[in-house]
């Protein structure tokens, strides 16, 4: 371990509210079930102890990285040399106001969100269902369907900006975008306030199990991914591009191209995360000489070469 992470371990160690582990293997801690080990990994369970991480990681001139449930996020087999800072007790509030309006900690994992949506008979997040992740991670990539997004239903959004404190964002000071939006990338997502409505429960069960049929018959839940792969160019499917291209079933070693749906690398049990870039390689690479179109990565990396 560098001088630098010592010493960043020695003063987070003892940091209250604060759980610190040296070489955390990050194929748990990811849904690819792929990854080397973080070199320091810090959940932090209070505000206090976020923002003392980070001035501490800071000082030290220790590269984060912030990671939900790492149901996007592709780590090198080789790991990363930084700190992987975690949400935890703190950010995994949810409080109903009684206009339908909600807010989340951005630890809170989704799926619960949406069934505690359901309990309280508000509609508005069924298109949600089934989408793995935190609320955190679902707002910073402005996650949904290819028709549904979440900042539609946002109000606002509270962000801690890295040495300079808290800072909320109004729906229209945001510009959100197909998987995308303009939050600072340097800011760390806290909670997040959604507008739903009220709605009859049996209504919004039936259209949540509907969801989740098509969702089973049409994606690999059975097997570890990311999800989808690129992000769908616009006006077009990327899935039904890269099916025609002939690529489902294509596999590196134990990463495939799912026989299901061709926007989904899966991992067949002993995918190393080369052989997943190997894969994608070959996936932008045919579509780019069938179609003429440079398809962007979905997927984050961590501990890649840049």
């Amino acid at each position: 371990m560098s001088a630098d992470l010592h010493d960043a371990f020695v003063a987070l160690s003892g940091l209250d509210g604060a759980d610190v582990v040296r070489n955390e293997r990050m194929g748990r801690r990811t849904s690819y079930r792929i990854g080397g080990p973080a070199a320091l990994h810090v959940t932090a369970n209070t505000y206090e102890a976020l923002v003392a991480t980070i001035e501490t990681l800071h000082r030290e001139g220790v590269e984060w990285a912030l990671l939900g449930k790492g149901t996007n996020v592709l780590v090198s087999d080789a790991g990363f040399s930084g700190c992987v800072v975690a949400l935890g007790r703190d950010f995994q509030h949810t409080t109903f106001g009684p206009d339908g309006r909600v807010t989340a900690g951005a630890a809170v994992i989704l799926s619960r969100l949406v069934a505690q949506t359901l309990k309280q008979g508000l509609t508005g997040l069924e298109f949600c269902v089934g989408i793995p992740g935190t609320v955190g991670g679902a707002i910073s990539m402005n996650a949904g369907t290819r028709r549904e997004w979440i900042s539609r239903r946002v109000v606002d959004v509270v962000c801690y900006h890295p040495l300079e404190g808290l800072r909320r964002y109004a729906r229209p000071d945001v510009n959100w975008q197909y998987r995308s939006t303009s939050l600072p990338p340097s800011e760390i997502v806290l909670e997040a306030t959604l507008q739903l409505a009220p709605g009859e429960r049996e209504a919004i069960a039936r259209d949540m199990e509907e969801r989740i049929a098509r969702r089973r018959e049409r994606q690999p839940l059975g097997k570890p991914s990311c999800g989808s792969v690129f992000r769908n160019p616009p006006g077009a499917s990327v899935g039904a591009m890269l099916e025609a291209c002939g690529l489902k079933g294509f596999s590196v070693g134990g990463a495939q191209v799912s026989d299901i749906h061709a926007n989904f690398i899966v991992n067949n049990g002993t995918a190393s995360a080369d052989d997943v870039v190997a894969v994608m390689r070959a996936m932008h690479d045919k579509v780019r000489d069938t179609y003429d179109v440079d398809l962007q990565p979905e997927v984050k990396f961590l501990g890649f070469a840049s």
